[in-house]
């Protein structure tokens, strides 16, 4: 399963130096607006130590991470929902991700030209929530002229959908998100085909200089209140240190350097563990000499859809999931050791996948 996140922002807030603390893509960095025009992709590894300790115990002869992809898309400006600066290009772009990574800039620098004039972490997220969101009143409102048409003849179905999408357009013309509506699930198709902008799970990076990293400022302080009622995470995150991290390609290295700030972990880790807990993912593991791998899947999934997202044929033909639990595994140290000792659990379809699990499927197609 492909988890591709699209890190937006205004203009000069640090994306693009986050973008490239985070991948091996390198985008230009540069103190002037747009100088990322095409949407730069970076497939960054998913750090997990998990996958170590079975390296260790299996001794394949590779180990496999699960992916991210972080999509640095071209900065924003006001206007952008009636075509300014690279604004349709821009909207186009987030159309495509599964999660936004809302970066704002929660930082001063007289050398680092801001486009508004000031730095006003609110300011800045409003502006961008606004043009997404007018964009997204655009969808509906056509939506909404379509089906009302439909619905006057007395078409029951219709009728439904039309009052989800006036619920919908009350909210956007609220100046409020759409993903900030309660709505029940089978309610959503109204709006599935709409591929709202607004929508999509956020996560706010604050982007702060490095005596802030720990504690936070003012303006980490009014951007958490200003977003509190979105129930959306606030990730505090120096884009300038993550640069200086990701070069340090020793780990022992890192993490002193790590230890130097007080930090437990990087940005990076804590942008896709937060990327994980707002999608709902989990991961499990295959292992066996030939590979170890980790593999995401939604929370929830069951054994054959799991097993689908190596192969379609494993859904398909799924017979039965063999699961060990990590914590037997690393106690016994080999498969077989844990087959003799009761360990290995015999799963059939309805078995809900657990974090963690290592998995091996029978299946005939």
């Amino acid at each position: 399963m492909s988890l591709q996140c699209g890190i937006v922002g205004l203009p000069n807030v640090g994306k693009s130096t986050l973008f490239n603390a985070l991948s091996n893509a390198k985008a230009e960095a540069a103190n002037y607006p747009f100088c990322t025009i095409e949407p730069n992709v970076g497939v960054i590894t998913v750090p997990d130590t998990r996958l170590q300790v079975l390296e260790g115990l299996v001794k394949p002869q590779r180990v496999l991470p699960t992916v991210i992809e972080f999509v640095d898309i071209a900065g924003l400006v006001k206007g952008a929902s009636k075509g300014e600066g690279l604004g349709n290009k821009f909207l186009a772009n987030i159309r495509e991700v599964d999660a936004i990574i809302h970066v704002v800039r929660c930082f001063a620098d007289d050398n680092v030209v801001h486009v508004a004039g000031g730095v006003d972490p609110v300011f800045d997220k409003e502006v961008i929530d606004n043009e997404l969101q007018l964009k997204d009143l655009e969808s509906v409102d056509k939506k909404v002229a379509k089906t009302e048409r439909t619905a006057k003849s007395g078409d029951a179905k219709a009728k439904k959908e039309l009052a989800t999408l006036l619920h919908y357009q009350e909210r956007l013309q609220a100046g409020k998100n759409a993903r900030s509506l309660s709505v029940p699930r089978e309610d959503r198709e109204a709006v599935a085909d709409l591929h709202l902008l607004t929508i999509k799970p956020v996560i706010y990076v604050a982007n702060v200089d490095e005596g802030s990293i720990l504690t936070g400022n003012a303006y980490v302080a009014a951007l958490k209140a200003a977003v509190a009622d979105e129930g959306a995470e606030v990730v505090v995150v120096c884009a300038a240190l993550e640069a200086q991290i990701a070069e340090i390609a020793d780990l022992e290295e890192r993490a002193l350097f790590l230890e130097e700030y007080g930090l437990k972990q990087s940005g990076l880790s804590k942008l896709i563990k937060a990327s994980y807990a707002l999608l709902d993912l989990i991961t499990y593991f295959t292992a066996g000499e030939k590979e170890v791998r980790a593999w995401t899947i939604r929370k929830g999934f069951k054994a054959p859809q799991a097993a689908g997202v190596i192969h379609s044929d494993f859904e398909r033909g799924f017979i039965k999931a063999e699961v060990i639990k990590l914590p037997d595994y690393q106690a016994y140290k080999t498969e077989v050791a844990c087959r003799e000792a009761g360990k290995v659990a015999i799963e059939g379809k309805d078995y809900v996948v657990e974090d963690g699990d290592i998995m091996h499927f029978r299946f005939n197609v």
